[in-house]
């Protein structure tokens, strides 16, 4: 009996984080790691087209950078590791 609830904790706990670490606004089909260009090259061309880049993480798969455009507005952005290209969002 102590082992079950071990186990339905750990699962809730999995589960938990899991959805907790991504927004679910865009997910991108991106393969292993090994694959994906650096953050850095991402930083580096956008800040080329005028942006301030103020966060970048993983989300979904993707990179979600959290900055300003080039117009001075805040945006939160999706782009794809291995391409760089910009995801579409789903609503919020």
């Amino acid at each position: 009996m102590n082992h079950l609830r071990i186990t339905l904790a750990a699962t809730a706990f999995l589960l938990g984080t899991t959805a907790a670490s991504a927004t679910g606004l865009a997910t991108c089909d991106s393969g292993p790691k090994e694959g994906w260009q650096p953050q850095a090259k991402l930083e580096e061309a956008l800040k080329g087209k005028g942006w301030t880049v103020r966060r970048v993480k993983v989300d979904g798969g993707c990179y979600e950078v959290y900055g300003l455009d080039d117009k001075g507005q805040r945006v939160e952005a999706y782009f794809h590791p291995v391409t760089l290209a910009p995801v579409p969002t789903k609503p919020k």
